[in-house]
């Protein structure tokens, strides 16, 4: 049997694992949540603890709580937050009451009794570290710490490199031409580098979504309390509150124009998970042209070759399969999932008050985590490393019949059907059939078919 101990809370009393940090109503939110056994992001946490770190020194600086509590209070943050697995202390279920209550109390437990130890006073959860605060407020605003943390820390800077990367691997490829697609059917040449840099291109798109997004996540609900009026806070705690974690985070938060706003709706969040997810359509899409590109690689299309990771099958010896932009498309789909539950939750505002928060936290740093990593990976572990397959490349692009479409100036569309025509059906290279069916001369048409003009006509 676990040695228990007895805590109290407005309910009564409860019995509670002996050397847990938490306290009573994180003991009822494990007993009244047994949903899905994952607890909160390590994120979010980390954030929580932040927030509260920040309120403590707001508060003090306001001259609304005792210096020694507050040091307490700072002592105990600093201290869940160097630890390696600060998860352990808060076992709430994600799926738990929708304001997040029983995470804001988790976290006022732990460090209310982590402070009582190092201040000559009882350090409260209720009265002293969520002094002018409330879930209502604390929960939105951590959402949006975390994922502002997120964001500028991890995301941007992965997106960043791995333009970068491609960028630079564009110019390593530049020299070859290869067979364009589409509806994945042959088509005009194109440079391979000009294959990389719409990557690229597409990349910096969502890089500019994402930034623009930065300034709604970086505005916060704090202050608000429990409705948006503000009661029990500090006139000046939202300010001084938004000053203060951002000097402890390196990023510039502030308060909202309108606490109701922040507290009602999920909106930001809805729209950051919206950038995100049209990141992941981009990333899927640069996944499955690797795909292709590496297909094969004797019956595909074999234009490159993947760096090969590891062995491709337990039945069939030597395949190398391309485990990386699969990975990388799975996470893709996953964030895509991730997004219409959080449209769901961001639909869920009733009056003063969203009520799938934990879910949305949850599912926007999933995303979030998921980009940052599946971006270092297929930048690093995929594109910097292919090599290209010349002779597969060369054996097809001289030989398709579509280019015959440079002729269609000199020649007309329809003769050159006829041109295009005979070239498929003889399965010879179109210059040879365009030679016969035409007055043009050899040395001419070389040069009008010539695959690397036509990618920069």
């Amino acid at each position: 049997m676990t040695a228990t101990r007895t805590e109290r809370d407005s309910m009564g009393e409860l019995q509670v694992p002996e050397n847990a940090l938490y306290g009573a109503q994180t003991q009822r939110a494990i007993q009244n949540f047994p949903v899905s056994g994952q607890r909160m992001p390590e994120a979010f946490v980390r954030a929580l603890i932040t927030v509260k770190k920040a309120a403590a020194q707001a508060n003090m600086k306001l001259k609304v709580l005792g210096n020694d509590r507050g040091q307490a209070i700072v002592r105990a943050c600093d201290e869940l937050l160097a630890l390696d697995d600060v998860i352990q202390h808060f076992p709430v279920d994600i799926f738990q009451t929708g304001s997040g209550t029983s995470t804001n109390m988790n976290a006022n437990e732990v460090i209310a009794r982590l402070a009582s130890r190092y201040s000559g006073e009882e350090v409260h959860p209720n009265d002293h570290v969520n002094y002018g605060q409330s879930s209502n407020d604390v929960i939105p605003t951590t959402i949006h710490v975390s994922a502002a943390i997120a964001l500028s820390n991890e995301l941007i800077p992965a997106i960043e490199g791995l333009v970068s990367i491609i960028e630079v691997k564009a110019k390593s490829v530049a020299q070859f031409c290869k067979t364009g697609r589409t509806h994945l059917m042959d088509a005009m040449p194109v440079g391979m580098d000009q294959s990389l840099l719409a990557w690229a291109s597409q990349l910096k798109q969502q890089l500019k979504n994402l930034r623009a997004v930065q300034p709604a996540i970086q505005t916060l609900a704090q202050g608000g309390t429990a409705v948006g009026t503000g009661v029990n806070a500090h006139a000046n705690f939202a300010t001084t509150f938004s000053d203060t974690l951002g000097e402890l985070t390196d990023i510039g938060f502030k308060p909202a124009d309108n606490f109701f706003a922040l507290i009602g709706s999920q909106d930001t969040a809805v729209t950051l998970s919206g950038a995100t997810k049209s990141l992941a359509v981009t990333l899927m899409k640069i996944a499955n042209d690797l795909r292709w590109m590496n297909s094969g690689p004797l019956a595909g299309l074999g234009e490159i070759a993947l760096p090969a990771l590891q062995p491709g099958s337990s039945i069939m010896p030597g395949k190398v399969n391309p485990v990386i932009p699969e990975a990388v498309a799975m996470a893709s789909a996953q964030v895509i999932g991730n997004d219409t539950a959080i449209t769901v939750g961001g639909q869920s505002g009733n009056f003063e008050l969203n009520v799938m928060l934990p879910m949305i936290a949850s599912n926007l740093l999933s995303s979030l985590s998921l980009m940052t990593n599946s971006a270092t990976l297929i930048g690093e572990q995929a594109i910097e490393g292919f090599t290209v397959n010349q002779d597969n490349i060369e054996a097809a692009l001289y030989r398709n019949p579509v280019l015959v479409t440079a002729l269609n100036p000199v020649i007309g569309y329809a003769k050159a059907a006829e041109i295009a025509k005979a070239a498929y059906k003889e399965n010879k290279p179109v210059i040879d059939v365009a030679e016969a069916m035409t007055d043009i001369p050899r040395g001419e048409l070389e040069s009008l078919l010539d695959p690397k003009k036509l990618t920069t006509p």
